[in-house]
Formats: structure tokens, C-alpha cells, sequence
């Protein structure tokens, strides 16, 4: 599914899926970087379109690529926390997540950014036991529309039609700044800002 089902927000009804919005706002998200080459690309394509977003990073890729981390702070962007080995909260004990969060948090304000109120757990996966333990610490950021810029089984093209028919004002959206996935960014994240840029709406960070 490319928005996320109400089943979910009723499950986990205290993680942020959307923003409540009566104007024409999105909140694009970039999971996974910091990438030379990849997130810079993206740096470089929000800057066209004068847009905003939201960066959840991994921790071990700031550690290895702290130069493009603090070009997407200089950039005006805001960061995220997600995890410091991409680590999927079903199949990790709640001490060693929690731990993991706060080895991503260290080289993030080690690298020149100020500690993250923002976390989103990889795949979506989080237990209810790491909700109430991180709950108090950051806010838990899930989405609303998915653009499976990520998945080689549905042509490109189509990605990008279904992503654009399911956002709407107050969508928190997800890409991908990874290398395995930059092509189908570049093919991407273009045409969705230029399609709504041409409807009048704006690209704001989740910290807006």
C-alpha cells in the first residue's frame, strides 16, 4: 500500500502518521542517509523547488559521512533519529534498541546537530515496550504515504502515479536517500515536488 492503513493509526494511535492541515502542506521525509552523492541530490532537487524536509538518519552513515550531514543541516533542513543500524524493533530486545537509538543520537550531535525530537523506526517496526521507552525522549514519527521508491517489482513510473494520488495537505511522505535506490529517486522526487509545486503547495520540515 502506498498510504498507510487507519488499522495502523488505531494500533499505534500516539505515533505521528499526518499533520493536521487546512493549507497546502507536505512533509517529505528522506530515509536512511546520509549518502554522498545520493542525498546531495536530493539536497540539490528540494533547493529548486525551495522546499523543506525532514532527513532520519542512520547513525553509523553520519559516523562515516559527516560532511554530508552537516550540508543537510546547512541546507536548513531538519534530522531525525533512525536508530544507528537500521535495526528492525521486532527482532531486537527493548535495552539493545533503546541503546541503538542513542549511539545514532551520539554521532548526530558529535557531527554538529543538536539532538534529535524526532524518531521514526526502521520498517515501521517498533514494539509497544520501545514506544513507551522512547516516547518521553522524542517524537515518534511513522507516514502516510510510501513511495516505494525502493521496490524494483512496480515500474518507476507508477511509483510516482500512485504516490501523487494518495498525498494530500498535512501527508507526511517517504523517500529514500540510499544508493541502492538512487536511480528511482532521481526518477522520482522531481516530478513529485515540480506536481505539487504547480498546485500551489509548499514542502515544510516536520520541525515547521
Amino acid at each position: 500500500m502506498f498510504r498507510s492503513p487507519l488499522i495502523f493509526k488505531l494500533v499505534y494511535p500516539g505515533l505521528l502518521w499526518r499533520k493536521p492541515a487546512r493549507e497546502k502542506v507536505i512533509y517529505l521525509t528522506f530515509d536512511d542517509g546520509p549518502m554522498p552523492g545520493v542525498t546531495e541530490y536530493a539536497l540539490d532537487t528540494l533547493k529548486e523547488f525551495d522546499a523543506r524536509a525532514t532527513f532520519f538518519c542512520v547513525g553509523d552513515n553520519v559516523r562515516k559521512h559527516p560532511g554530508v550531514f552537516r550540508k543537510i543541516i546547512s541546507s536548513g533542513h531538519a534530522v531525525g533519529n533512525h536508530t544507528f543500524n537500521h535495526l528492525n524493533g521486532w527482532k531486537t530486545g527493548d535495552r539493545e534498541y533503546v541503546q541503538n537509538v542513542r549511539l545514532c543520537e551520539n554521532e548526530i550531535v558529535k557531527a554538529g546537530g543538536r539532538a534529535p525530537a524526532l524518531f521514526r523506526p526502521p520498517y515501521g517496526r517498533i514494539r509497544f515496550s520501545q514506544i513507551r521507552e522512547l516516547k518521553n525522549r522524542c517524537q515518534i514519527v511513522m507516514w502516510h504515504v510510501l513511495t516505494k521508491d525502493y521496490d524494483r517489482s512496480i515500474p518507476v513510473e507508477v511509483c510516482l502515479q500512485k504516490s501523487i494520488a494518495v498525498t494530500r495537505p498535512g501527508s507526511i511522505v517517504v523517500f529514500h536517500d540510499r544508493l541502492k535506490n538512487e536511480d528511482r529517486l532521481r526518477a522520482m522526487l522531481p516530478g513529485y515536488l515540480r506536481h505539487f509545486a504547480e498546485k500551489g503547495y509548499r514542502f515544510e520540515s516536520l520541525e515547521h
